[in-house]
């Protein structure tokens, strides 16, 4: 098939399914296109990539690496400065979510601390604002007037483009979506994005997207044509990361993906609902099993059925070296600092040989080398009190509570094998961020089509005095009057 009708065949795709997911009834912001370009960028590659500006991948030299590109620059700084001014418009609510995330605010303070160690201070804050630009655009998504149909349609406008566009890019534009191995010429799929692993992480994040609205909209007693259209929308999208995910060398991706699927149909359960302590039971058996088959050789056959072998594709060497290299094994070597200067280049001679890493494939190891043991202590922290305040979301009923504990249970598998935490404008990191400060958000209960209950009666005491006595009771609240909920 020509390149040119290929490419009109998948437009039109993207045209449909963004007709078939419609829904006229939904209202969001306008200020939610800003969080919807970020996390375009951020899934994808940078406008420098795009337009040829510098030599991604192998062709990246380590003073690329510590000057950036001043495009990207100014794009995410106009990004990050309006999505600044929408937040401080909406500093009540934001501000809200702030307080209740002291352990993250901690993490990101510690951060800026390591800033006096670190050799390359001025690369740290520069990556440091990015990252503070990820929870910016997630406190937009957040503080919408309704934030559950905010994030559905982020992920929409996200997801829409990118998957066709990546299986468009691998069949018919293999000079943009493919890249081959320097020495056996071996294929490695991207996509949209810069490597077979980043393919892989957007895979895991939208495909657990799809499979979260599939199971919302069984879940929800709606049987007109619009549920219909909707379902056709995410099964084609579902079906088209199935295919990728058969072509990606991206275990970790793929084992996460099932992982998490299973755990979102499993906590809808009646019985995991009337036993709690299941939950953590099931949540707790994924992360062991997974990272003991990883780390501890629990089953050798399980790597070799993923393709993978005991050194889990030579990360083990990389690992090694990494723990030799840290120049402080309390403090790290700063925030974001440690694949810099002459540690990178003693890893490229010792390890690498000829390709430029920029992580250590474990986000565990990554937070340590960068941040030390306090880092790997505070990282402890935040993620246990984000499991338990997602648990209690999740134990209200909060809608979408579900898909925020698999993004959760993701991450921390993801990064395994993968360095995502705290790291700037990765995609899962980006997605976890999502998940620890969504139960501050403001929210609406799962609608229940389950067995019907028993109607509840309520007393109303009217004041005689009183002549609308409803704004009285909403004033008791410390509602406004004039507000409406």
């Amino acid at each position: 098939m020509p390149r040119l009708v290929a490419t009109a065949i998948f437009y039109a795709i993207i045209a449909v399914l963004f007709w078939l997911d419609r829904d006229r009834k939904a209202r969001t912001s306008a200020a939610l296109w800003i969080p919807i370009i970020w996390f375009l960028v951020a899934c994808s590659r940078t406008a420098s990539y795009w337009l040829n500006l510098n030599q991604g991948g192998q062709g990246w030299t380590t003073a690329q690496l510590e000057d950036g590109n001043p495009v990207d620059r100014a794009i995410f700084s106009i990004l990050l400065f309006i999505g600044i001014a929408i937040v401080v418009q909406r500093r009540t609510q934001v501000m809200k979510i702030l307080r209740s995330c002291s352990p993250i605010l901690i993490f990101l303070a510690y951060c800026v601390v390591s800033f006096l160690w670190s050799d390359f201070p001025g690369v740290a804050f520069k990556r440091w604002n990015k990252e503070i630009g990820d929870w910016v655009m997630i406190m937009i998504v957040l503080t919408d007037p309704q934030p559950v149909i905010a994030l559905t349609r982020l992920l929409a406008r996200i997801t829409y483009p990118l998957i066709p566009l990546s299986i468009l890019f691998i069949k018919y534009y293999p000079d943009i979506g493919r890249s081959y191995g320097r020495w056996l010429g071996e294929v490695h799929y991207l996509g949209v994005t810069t490597d077979k692993n980043s393919l892989g992480a957007i895979c895991l994040l939208f495909g657990l997207g799809a499979v979260w609205r599939i199971a919302d909209m069984f879940s929800e007693n709606d049987h007109t044509n619009a549920r219909m259209r909707r379902l056709i929308a995410q099964c084609v999208i579902l079906a088209m990361i199935w295919w990728l995910f058969s072509i990606l060398d991206a275990m970790t991706s793929l084992a996460c993906f099932l992982l998490t699927s299973c755990l979102l149909f499993a906590n809808r359960l009646r019985i995991v609902k009337k036993r709690r302590a299941l939950l953590h039971v099931i949540v707790i058996s994924m992360i062991a099993v997974t990272a003991s088959i990883t780390f501890l050789g629990l089953s050798p056959s399980a790597l070799q059925a993923m393709g993978r072998n005991a050194t889990l594709t030579e990360r083990t060497d990389i690992w090694a070296e990494v723990i030799k290299l840290v120049p402080n094994r309390w403090v790290g070597a700063g925030y974001e600092s440690f694949w810099l200067g002459p540690r990178l280049d003693t890893m490229i001679r010792e390890v690498t040989r000829w390709w430029v890493p920029n992580q250590s494939h474990n986000g565990y190891l990554e937070t340590y080398a960068n941040l030390g043991w306090v880092g790997i202590g505070l990282l402890a922290i935040v993620l246990l009190w984000g499991y338990s305040r997602i648990v209690r979301v999740w134990r209200q009923g909060v809608r979408g509570s579900d898909l925020m504990l698999s993004l959760f249970v993701a991450g921390v598998i993801f990064n395994f094998t993968e360095a995502a935490f705290f790291r700037m404008m990765a995609p899962v990191w980006i997605f976890l961020l999502l998940a620890l400060t969504f139960p501050y958000a403001r929210h609406e209960k799962r609608r229940s089509t389950g067995a019907r209950r028993k109607p509840v009666t309520v007393p109303v005491v009217v004041v005689a005095d009183t002549p609308f006595p409803e704004r009285a009771f909403a004033a008791d609240l410390g509602f406004a009057p004039d507000a409406s909920y």
